[in-house]
């Protein structure tokens, strides 16, 4: 399997980044690039800058060296026709406004006409079009995540950018949400970057997966994902080729854990000291 496909069109791209928060070293040095139309993931253990890399790349934090572009610009602050979903749904919708209301929120300023158009559309295409006038504590937990990207899908955002946006649910229901994310990817042509914990999914949802070291982060690997389309949660989790990139990753992620010295599970190291600055290229 080859590590990356070589021509496409980046949307989102990081070069030499670098955070720190005060002394403690948080991401080392990070580049990669985002290819338009497609749907990357970034999967690493904990603590090692996943999330700070995606307020990074949606100009909510500076980094302390490096830059990102979206686009043919330099993100200075949040780019236009960028959106964020985030991992608690229930801090990020306003209980006190519908559903309706929820979704319209980040266009408020346009024409009501437009508002209402664009937030039954976007509940419709989450599967949500009779909800509209619910209260979000009305929703179990999974409907309203979908609220929340029916939200960002209202703002028409050429990019999505998702923090381990299925994490607070059952697997059930995360499996559902993966799957209502692939169609909404392929059918509007959005890019799409998103942060996860989760090596299956990570595979699943992507056609390319960023693997972070431990701390301070590096970029282990990207790995390109070459699996049949439309995806299903049975075929496709069974396909060969799944299983061994699964393997490749869980192995990565072991082997960057081992050379810390750290004694916990891939997923849950903590340190990192002599690893390498860019991605490697041997496999």
């Amino acid at each position: 399997m080859n590590e990356t496909r070589d021509h496409f069109t980046s949307l989102l791209s990081l070069s030499d980044v670098r955070h720190s928060y005060n002394d403690n070293l948080a991401v080392k040095r990070v580049s990669f690039e985002v290819p338009e139309h497609g749907l990357s993931s970034i999967v690493g253990p904990s603590g090692c800058g996943k999330s700070t890399l995606l307020r990074i790349c949606s100009g909510l934090m500076t980094p302390t060296a490096g830059g990102v572009r979206f686009g043919d610009e330099p993100v200075n602050g949040v780019p236009v026709g960028l959106a964020m979903v985030l991992q608690d749904y229930s801090r990020s919708l306003f209980p006190w406004l519908r559903v309706g209301g929820n979704v319209e929120f980040p266009i408020r300023r346009l024409p009501k006409a437009e508002r209402t158009s664009r937030m039954h559309a976007s509940l419709e295409a989450v599967g949500l079009a009779d909800k509209s006038r619910h209260y979000p504590w009305q929703l179990s937990g999974g409907m309203q995540q979908r609220v929340a990207i029916a939200r960002a899908l209202a703002f028409r955002p050429r990019m999505l950018l998702m923090d381990e946006p299925f994490a607070s649910v059952d697997a059930q229901t995360r499996a559902e949400l993966e799957d209502l994310l692939l169609t909404l990817q392929r059918e509007l042509k959005i890019t799409v970057l998103v942060v996860t914990h989760d090596i299956d999914e990570s595979i699943y949802l992507a056609d390319r997966v960023i693997v972070l070291s431990p701390p301070p982060s590096v970029v282990t690997r990207i790995v390109d994902v070459d699996l049949p389309s439309p995806r299903d949660q049975l075929r496709t989790k069974a396909d060969p080729e799944f299983q061994r990139i699964r393997a490749k990753v869980t192995q990565l992620l072991k082997d960057d854990a081992g050379a810390t010295g750290s004694v916990a599970t891939p997923l849950h190291a903590t340190s990192s000291n002599n690893l390498p600055t860019s991605p490697s290229a041997d496999w």
